[in-house]
């Protein structure tokens, strides 16, 4: 597990977000496996955050910063102070406002390496009014799309960008009992397809798409079940999508579970069909269990996924493309078998947690040591 890095640094972690998905799942695994590697890992947030849980669990510790808007000053100072008392060497910044609070704070306490990691494939444009942007040593990208765009769409220099994709701790991320056990447990017999999509749900997952193509795809599949697991903002208004679409009795709404390898091994397809992702850990989770995937060919996910190969592709925004993609895999399911086989060999060569760490490394170790060598040259 370990890398062959032996310098240890001091790194903390801002986070603002008070969400808990696949931005802080990833910040949280890199902590913990960054930790196991030695390094002396802190993370900086607000008390109300989902995310200071997770670290306590994995033994990292907390400082709570208030962080009110990217101006806030106060926690600004605040959180220099700490910085310098603790001699931190790199700060890692995530959301919006933690951006400016972080990046403005280790511009003041000379903390040497500034890292900014981008979990969104969405613009982050390089202006005056956004300086923060030009401070951090390096912007981490989830995924080569996303490099792509800060360089092409934004304006970023493309040495300023470097893409670390979101890796999986796989040989920790597996079924703890049985797919006849797990769907016993479920109430959904062996003859049942069984469709699971897993993650916040908010708009930008489009899960009225999935809804729409599933109504469709009972016509066909009258046993079949899909399984939502998560919550978020617009869980009730599509509860009732499903209601007035009439499948009410075909779709659960799980909530939030901490089982899900077992949903995932006892499943007979992932379906995706946001209208934008990064690079969605949950897909790459997926793929790590052999599970036929569905997926929206957007952001990342055309890394993860390689059409007809480790799975199915679809374009955004198409219930009729869903709908005809679960059906070759209900139909088809060798083919099915096959292509998970594929995406779960493609998965673990490419999206480890330990390939993850190791070129985190290797990042700190090449800015850690540029910025050593600068200082005793001067």
């Amino acid at each position: 597990m370990n890398g062959s890095n032996k310098t240890k640094y001091r790194i903390l972690h801002t986070e603002w977000s008070d969400g808990w998905g696949g931005q802080e799942r990833r910040i949280i695994s890199e902590m913990a496996g960054m930790a196991e590697r030695g390094h002396h890992m802190v993370l900086a947030t607000r008390p109300q955050c989902q995310i200071v849980k997770r670290a306590e669990q994995i033994g990292v510790p907390v400082v709570f910063v208030p962080m009110r808007g990217a101006f806030d000053l106060a926690s600004t100072f605040a959180l220099a102070r700490y910085l310098r008392r603790e001699s931190i060497q790199v700060v890692n910044t995530h959301s919006g406002i933690d951006s400016w609070i972080g990046a403005l704070a280790a511009k003041i306490a000379r903390t040497p390496v500034l890292v900014r990691t981008r979990h969104l494939n969405l613009p982050l444009r390089r202006n005056w009014l956004n300086f923060v942007h030009y401070l951090p040593d390096r912007l981490v990208s989830c995924g080569e799309v996303m490099r792509t765009h800060l360089v092409e769409g934004c304006g970023f220099p493309s040495e300023q960008i470097c893409n670390i994709p979101t890796g999986i701790d796989f040989p920790k991320f597996l079924p703890s009992a049985t797919r006849e056990r797990v769907r016993q447990g479920l109430g959904v017999v062996e003859s049942t397809f069984l469709v699971l999509m897993v993650g916040i749900i908010r708009s930008v997952k489009r899960y009225e798409i999935a809804l729409k193509a599933f109504a469709s795809f009972l016509e066909l599949f009258p046993n079949a079940h899909l399984m939502i697991v998560g919550d978020g903002p617009v869980r009730e208004e599509m509860e009732s999508l499903a209601k007035n679409l009439g499948i009410s009795k075909s779709v659960t709404f799980a909530g939030y579970r901490e089982n899900v390898p077992d949903l995932m091994a006892s499943s007979d397809a992932f379906l995706l069909t946001s209208k934008s992702e990064g690079v969605p850990q949950v897909v790459t989770q997926a793929l790590g269990l052999g599970l036929p995937v569905v997926a929206t060919a957007v952001g990342g996910v055309p890394e993860l996924i390689e059409h007809e190969k480790t799975g199915l592709l679809v374009p955004a925004e198409d219930p009729e493309a869903v709908k005809d993609a679960l059906v070759r895999l209900a139909k088809d399911p060798v083919k099915a078998k096959q292509m998970g086989a594929e995406g779960k060999i493609r998965a673990h060569a490419r999206f480890s947690l330990n390939a993850m760490l190791n070129t985190t490394e290797h990042l700190l170790v090449e800015l850690v040591g540029s910025k050593e060598r600068t200082r005793d040259e001067s």
